[in-house]
């Protein structure tokens, strides 16, 4: 039986998450500011996170119209701020 101390234990994480996550996407942004083109590894070296979850966060700025991608698949592509 879920008590509501782990409910809210439950939200705590998962707002801790958003704003970390959050936090990161902005660094991105600022990176992008200072350089103007993007790779996936470099996204992941700068924030220490695993590849699939460097993809996730540039879909995400994707999405949000932030960030363009240059290229299609692989090596290839780099991300770049949307004019």
């Amino acid at each position: 039986r879920k008590t509501r101390k782990n409910v809210v234990g439950i939200c705590a994480v998962a707002l801790d998450q958003t704003v970390h996550k959050s936090g990161n996407k902005a660094k991105i942004i600022e990176m992008l500011g200072a350089k103007s083109e993007l790779s996936n590894s470099d996204i992941r070296e700068a924030l220490g996170v695993s590849e699939r979850t460097a993809v996730r966060y540039m879909d995400e700025l994707e999405r949000e119209e932030k960030v363009e991608q240059v290229g299609n698949t692989g090596r290839g592509v780099l991300y770049r701020l949307k004019p």
